[in-house]
Order: C-alpha cells, then structure tokens, then sequence
C-alpha cells in the first residue's frame, strides 16, 4: 500500500502525540494525557478514514441493553467504577 506525504507527516505527528501522552502520564498529569488521548484517537480515525457516524454506531453497539439513552442524566452508585466502553490500543 502507497502511503501519501499527508499520511506520513500524520504520522509522525501521531507517533509525537503518543510520546507526550506517555510523558504527561508518567508526570502524574492523567487528565491532560486523557485530552491528549481523544486527539490521538481523531487523528487515527482519519488515517483510517473512520467516521464519526462509523464510531457512534460502535459505541451504541456496545452499550449494555440496560443502560440509560445518550444524554440522560445517569449518575453511577457510590463506590462503583464504571468499566471504560472504549481501549484505545496501538
């Protein structure tokens, strides 16, 4: 597969987003890495040429059958961590 000049310089943007990301994670800056990750993750989407619709449908195919609609205002019980929907992976 030809890989254009676009691809290659997003690339390599991409490979520098995911070093900062690893820099901000190890310096205890978790919420600036999570932003950096949904950046990451765009970026992936458009080298793979993914749609937002393409990613929505993944989501919504993996909600549970019981939980609550998009956009309600569902709040989880004390205590309890919500297991993430979505990994990113390399």
């Amino acid at each position: 597969m030809l890989v254009s000049d676009s691809d290659e310089r997003m690339l390599s943007v991409l490979s520098a987003l995911e070093e900062c990301r690893a820099a901000l994670i190890e310096g205890g800056d978790r919420e600036t890495a999570l932003v950096l990750s949904v950046a990451i993750l765009e970026l992936r989407m458009k080298l793979n040429r993914i749609a937002d619709s393409e990613l929505k449908a993944l989501c919504d195919a993996m909600l549970p059958e019981d939980a609550p609609p998009p956009g309600s205002q569902y709040t989880k019980p004390q205590g309890q961590r919500l297991r993430p929907l979505l990994k990113l992976v390399k």
